[in-house]
C-alpha cells in the first residue's frame, strides 16, 4: 500500500476494478495456481485491500476459517460445467473470485 493513498483509497480504486467474469476466462489463471475463492458471505473488496496490505495475519485467519482459499476441483469443475459468473479483483498475480449466486452481496 502506497503512503499516498488511504485503505478508503484504495477500496474505492479497487471497487472500480471489480467486474464479473465468466470461470471459462479465468482457465488460464486457474492452472498457474492464481484464483483465490472469497467465501460469498465475506467482503471480496476488504479481502482484496488486505492483500494489497500484504495483511499475512488476516489472511491467516481467512484461511483457517475457510472464507478465503484455493478452488477445490469438484467446484472448479462445477463452474465449468455451469460456466459460472463470478465476481473478480485482479491483485496480481492474483485473482479473487467470488460466487455471489446464492444472493449475498459483498
Amino acid at each position: 500500500m502506497s503512503s499516498s493513498e488511504s485503505a478508503n483509497e484504495i477500496k474505492a480504486r479497487l471497487n472500480l476494478e471489480t467486474s464479473r467474469i465468466h470461470w471459462h476466462d479465468l482457465q488460464t489463471h486457474y492452472a498457474r495456481g492464481q484464483v483465490v475463492r472469497v467465501a460469498a458471505d465475506t467482503d471480496l473488496l476488504n479481502v482484496a485491500c488486505e492483500l494489497v496490505a500484504d495483511n499475512k495475519s488476516q489472511f491467516e485467519h481467512w484461511l483457517a476459517s475457510g472464507k478465503v482459499g484455493d478452488v477445490a476441483p469438484d467446484l472448479a469443475r462445477a463452474w465449468h460445467q455451469n460456466n459460472t459468473e463470478l465476481w473478480a479483483v485482479v491483485i496480481a498475480p492474483w485473482v479473487l473470485v467470488q460466487d455471489r449466486a446464492d444472493g449475498a452481496m459483498h
